[in-house]
């Protein structure tokens, strides 16, 4: 029976598309029809002609179809107060389902419909990235794209991510895409990328999505050491003693790199370091220590307006902790966007290096600092509330005795 439906279900939307492909309906017009079908063979076919004409927009039809998402599928702000002061007089299901149905835009379904086809996942997070790109020139486009990055928080929350080990032997289309999507450290050649995931000492893991299977959506480098190191030249040195995985005793996170543009503002990396520490920890008893080997990319920007005494000679890193601890967003928060990201998981900074990072872009960014931040796993809850709550950079004293030179000397 499975057989016979799915080639009449075959026939049937070969002819459907046919007359939809034939119709000069537009885009819009075509999208109101998939708002109003409950088909699921005539409606995956609407849903994948629109998505195939939006594939062929140029930029200009692209803000077209963004403006008519944005204002011919927005709330009704009436509705919603009616539906409000409804609910308000008479509390039921029947009244607060109204409600919540007049809150949300019919943009939300729209996307929704439009995902029902295989691909259409993927095709989605790339429209997303088209509607971020046109924001600093349109902001009007904004409430589209709340909605959209509402439905992408639930269809990519962590209970749907699958973590998977990347090496050596994995399938080289994912192989390709962790040189393509390395945003840390650059990787310059397929014997470069041998080099950081075939090692016993080496490991890379990845988050990825069922309906994107062989697109990883964040992946971290780890690396396996003796003690925490303190230069990502030496991490990543060609023809460096490997050691066995079993007499590491520390575990370094040198370098994270989120892979779709489309998902900007869905954070994976927090549970992403989490669930690896804790595999490894698992899987390594000899491991002890969970550290990352991290750029500090604001460094240099702020120097140039903080007007602080340059450090002595062999104290750069003083200079590095202060801004690391000291330098602040209006809103109390570091101003470091990696600071954020790490202490936010519940890190503390640990040690701070000069020369660290000598390439081309480590010593644009900073000078060749780098930091460690210490993951520990007893205290990894405990720091984030402080740091939520409190704002608290929380750091070893080694680093707050850096930060204090210059302040004495300020």
């Amino acid at each position: 029976m499975s057989f016979f439906s799915g080639m009449i279900s075959t026939v049937f939307e070969r002819r459907y598309r046919g007359a939809v492909d034939a119709d000069a309906r537009s885009t819009p017009e075509l999208a109101h029809d998939l708002l109003g079908n409950h088909g699921e063979v005539s409606g995956g076919t609407l849903a994948r002609l629109i998505l195939d004409r939006y594939a062929k927009m140029d930029r200009a039809r692209k803000l077209a179809f963004f403006e008519f998402m944005t204002n011919g599928l927005n709330i009704s702000a009436e509705a919603v107060t009616q539906t409000l002061q409804a609910y308000q007089d008479a509390p039921s299901k029947e009244s607060y389902r109204n409600f919540a149905t007049a809150c949300e835009p019919r943009r939300q379904e729209l996307t929704r419909r439009l995902n029902q086809v295989s691909g259409a996942t993927a095709r989605l997070v790339a429209m997303r990235k088209d509607l971020l790109d046109f924001l600093p020139d349109h902001p009007e486009l904004g409430p589209l794209d709340v909605d959209i990055r509402h439905l992408f928080a639930s269809w990519f929350n962590r209970g749907f991510l699958v973590l998977r080990p990347i090496n050596w032997t994995s399938p080289a289309e994912i192989l390709e895409k962790i040189i393509a999507y390395e945003a840390v450290h650059a990787i310059d050649s397929w014997r470069d990328l041998r080099r950081r995931v075939q090692p016993a000492d080496r490991r890379c893991f990845g988050f990825f999505h069922p309906a994107m299977p062989t697109e990883p959506l964040i992946f971290v480098e780890v690396a396996l050491t003796k003690g925490v190191p303190t230069s990502v030249q030496a991490l990543l040195a060609d023809g460096r003693d490997a050691i066995e995985a079993e007499v590491a005793d520390t575990a370094v996170f040198y370098s994270i790199s989120n892979c779709q543009s489309g998902l900007a503002g869905i954070s994976f990396g927090n549970s992403l370091i989490k669930q690896v520490a804790a595999d490894l920890a698992r899987d390594l008893p000899a491991l002890k220590t969970f550290v990352t080997l991290s750029p500090i990319p604001g460094l240099n920007k702020w120097l140039k307006t903080a007007a602080l005494p340059a450090a002595p000679a062999g104290q750069e890193a003083a200079l590095a902790a202060h801004y690391l601890l000291e330098a602040k967003r209006a809103d109390g928060m570091p101003l470091d966007p990696v600071a954020r990201f790490h202490l936010g998981n519940g890190a503390t900074v640990h040690a701070v290096h000069a020369g660290a990072d000598t390439s081309e872009n480590g010593m644009a960014q900073s000078g060749g600092a780098m930091v460690n931040y210490l993951y520990d796993l007893s205290q990894i809850t405990h720091n984030h509330e402080k740091f939520v709550s409190d704002k608290t950079v929380i750091a070893s004293a080694t680093v707050r005795t850096l930060s204090g030179r210059i302040t004495k000397r300020s």
